[in-house]
């Protein structure tokens, strides 16, 4: 064990490792085959019978769990995939937060650290450690607080609409065009704070007309949003972005309305899978919508017309409201070619021309 390595391990986890798993599971009043299937789930190392690697902080960790799978909260139907949620999400932001102490720590910023530390890495990480994790744990759960109180309040809104997990929304996809060309022209700070630009604009974007971030795939952000018009917003605001801000890639996006099944902060469905594949279809710099959301942002449909533009070659235009200034102009697309789609409905979403930025 690397020098100063257990001094954090016991700064982390309140104690030196002390127990097998057997005593763990023994003391929390768990099968050890249960308590096993648990850290497996989690994303914990593997443990043989005599390794003495687990503290009293497992003991209680296992013992609540094994109270909420008694109160229900943990039900056979949903334990796997929570705890495996959890796990994954947090081992991912274990790594970020390691790696961010650990720059700091080898770069000798003083930052609140003891200057008799500077000398060495490690005590300087453990320092770091020790100051920083209480503000962190601290922010962590006003972070986890807030967005519970936010899903509560869409939940209680939903009422009696739906007992499950299925509801209506709108989902949009935002992908970044040519990623792949792009990407192999940078270095990897280069190629890491690029990306992490776009995922930073989007979220503000998507979060400041009402919607919310489900994840960023890559090169791709996928949203959702109770209105469709705000996810129409959001589409165009990131597209009109691309086409005029250097520091932001140019980009395509494909937004759907319907049923859609939400679990465990993710969603599935026909409604998600229609946004991939208009996504997937439209031209760099434009939104393709389907039936759902026209028909929600347009209020009246002319099917006469001719329009220019190979990418949205028209057979018809409506006009957002029927207003004398609506806010969204949408084109059918003649021969749009959507996969696994075959004679969708599609049109090109933009705004008018006396609008246009």
């Amino acid at each position: 064990m690397p020098d100063g390595l257990g001094d954090v391990e016991r700064l982390l986890l309140g104690s030196e490792p002390g127990l097998t798993r057997r005593e763990v599971a023994d003391r929390a009043d768990v099968p050890v085959e249960v308590a096993e299937e648990l850290w497996r789930r989690l994303g914990f190392p593997a443990t043989a019978d005599d390794d003495v690697a687990f503290v009293e902080a497992d003991v209680e960790a296992l013992r609540l769990a094994r109270e909420l799978t008694e109160m229900g909260v943990l039900d056979p139907d949903s334990q796997a995939a929570l705890v495996r949620t959890w796990g994954r999400s947090f081992a991912r932001l274990a790594e970020w937060q390691t790696a961010l102490l650990a720059r700091v720590a080898t770069a000798g910023s003083d930052g609140g650290v003891p200057a008799s530390s500077d000398a060495d890495p490690m005590a300087r990480l453990t320092a770091l450690t020790d100051e920083v994790l209480p503000r962190v744990e601290t922010l962590q759960s006003y972070v986890w607080r807030r967005h519970l109180a936010s899903a509560t309040a869409r939940r209680l809104a939903q009422g009696s609409r739906d007992g499950g997990t299925a509801t209506r929304l709108a989902v949009g996809f935002v992908d970044i065009v040519g990623y792949t060309a792009t990407s192999r022209n940078l270095d990897e700070s280069a190629l890491v704070a690029w990306v992490e630009g776009f995922e930073d604009t989007a979220t503000t974007v998507v979060v400041d007309h009402g919607g919310r971030v489900i994840k960023n795939i890559g090169d791709e952000v996928l949203y959702v949003a109770d209105d469709p018009a705000a996810a129409a917003e959001i589409a165009l605001a990131l597209v009109e972005r691309g086409a005029g801000d250097d520091d932001f890639p140019g980009v395509r996006a494909g937004v759907s309305y319907g049923e859609v099944v939400a679990r465990l902060g993710d969603v599935f469905g026909e409604t998600v899978n229609l946004a991939a594949r208009l996504t997937s279809a439209a031209r760099p710099g434009t939104v393709l919508v389907e039936s759902g959301v026209h028909d929600l942002l347009c209020g009246d449909h002319d099917e006469g017309g001719d329009r220019d533009g190979a990418d949205v070659e028209a057979d018809g235009a409506g006009h957002a409201g029927g207003r004398d200034d609506p806010p969204y102009d949408l084109r059918r697309v003649r021969r749009a070619s959507v996969k696994n789609y075959p004679g969708l409905r599609v049109w090109a979403l933009r705004r008018p021309a006396t609008r246009r930025r």
